[in-house]
Formats: C-alpha cells, sequence, structure tokens
C-alpha cells in the first residue's frame, strides 16, 4: 500500500486529506487487493478510526455531488473509493485555524488505479463523475445528521476548484437541487458553518 500527502491547489501540502493506493495482486484469472484494514488505515491516519457506517452512489457522466460536510456534534470522516468508473474527488479544507484553510485537494480516483480518498473530519467533499457511469462507496466516520449537514457550492469562485470539466466531452454538469442551491463559502464562513 502506497500513502500519499496532497498538495494543495496553492502548492502547500494539506495536513489531513491523504491518497492511499493498495496493492492490488493480479494475472490472467483477475485480481485481488485488500480495499481497507483497519491496522493499516489507523497506521496511515495516526489514530484509531471507528467507521459508522458504508455508502454506494451511482452516477452517470456529468453528475458532481457536493461540496458536502456536517458539523458537531456529528461531523464525518469519509474513505472514498470508485468501485466502478472514474470521478474526481475533492476535498476543501474548512478548519477555520488551519494554514490551508480554503484550499483544495483532488485526485482521479478509478476502479483502474483502485486509489482512496481519507477525507477526515474538517473538509468538505464532493465528486465529479468523468466516466459514463461511476459507483463510488465511502466508509464514514460519523453518521449522517440531517441537521448537521451543510454544503457549500461546487463553482465557488473564492475556493476555485480546477473541476475537470474537459474529461465530460460535452455533457454538462448536472446537480441535485439541493447541491445547486448551496451557499457559498463567504456566506458559509459568515454563518459560522465552518470549523474552528
Amino acid at each position: 500500500m502506497q500513502v500519499d500527502q496532497l498538495k494543495s491547489n496553492q502548492g502547500e501540502v494539506m495536513d489531513g486529506p491523504l491518497l492511499i493506493t493498495p496493492s492490488a495482486f493480479g494475472d490472467e484469472r483477475g485480481w485481488f487487493f485488500e480495499s481497507w484494514n483497519q491496522r493499516t488505515l489507523d497506521e496511515a491516519v495516526g489514530e484509531a478510526v471507528v467507521f459508522s457506517q458504508d455508502n454506494h452512489s451511482r452516477s452517470v457522466r456529468g453528475v458532481l455531488r457536493g461540496l458536502h460536510y456536517q458539523l458537531a456534534p456529528e461531523p464525518q470522516a469519509k474513505l472514498v473509493r470508485s468501485s466502478l468508473g472514474s470521478i474526481f474527488d475533492v476535498a476543501v479544507d474548512i478548519r477555520r485555524r488551519s494554514p490551508t484553510f480554503g484550499q483544495w485537494v483532488g485526485a482521479e480516483l478509478t476502479a483502474a488505479n483502485k486509489s482512496q480518498l481519507w477525507i477526515p473530519e474538517g473538509f468538505a467533499h464532493g465528486f465529479l463523475t468523468l466516466s459514463d457511469v461511476a459507483e463510488v462507496q465511502y466508509k464514514a466516520r460519523g453518521f449522517w445528521n440531517k441537521s448537521c449537514e451543510r454544503a457549500i457550492v461546487w463553482n465557488d469562485p473564492d475556493i476555485a476548484i480546477d473541476w475537470p470539466l474537459e474529461q465530460l466531452e460535452g455533457t454538462e454538469v448536472s446537480l441535485s437541487g439541493k447541491d445547486a442551491g448551496a451557499a457559498g463559502f463567504r456566506t458559509a464562513l459568515a454563518a459560522e458553518d465552518v470549523f474552528a
């Protein structure tokens, strides 16, 4: 397994998110890899991680989900992977005291590369579906809690995520009504809907 820290859009190594690429073993019959191991993840993250739920979504090309997060008392951390197709996965640092506050990291997660993105509490998360169809599975620490749930609009100019829209081959970005109407980053700040 390979574990890499990621550089933010401003070139700084971001404390928290990790790109985890398991070792896969294959031959002409197929392949095998360990998609999650408690001991290995705990060592990579530097703390014991106890997951509360597993989530699984299916999206077609152009679907963009996010940027989602949950505040206290039920914040969520996530370990995200694409088990079918490919996505561009993003984590935005919304920890007010962090040196990378408001910056983002992104990685292409595919069924072929088997990479996973660890997103700790304190980050907003979103992904763009790049393939015709993608299935995204993620383990979550912390239960879903509607009253704690928040969202920041995907194309906020202050965050300025460089989504790989050219890979959509002309398909328009498709959003849920909730995501299309999400708050801007400055609005979230003013409402204190970020982490201390």
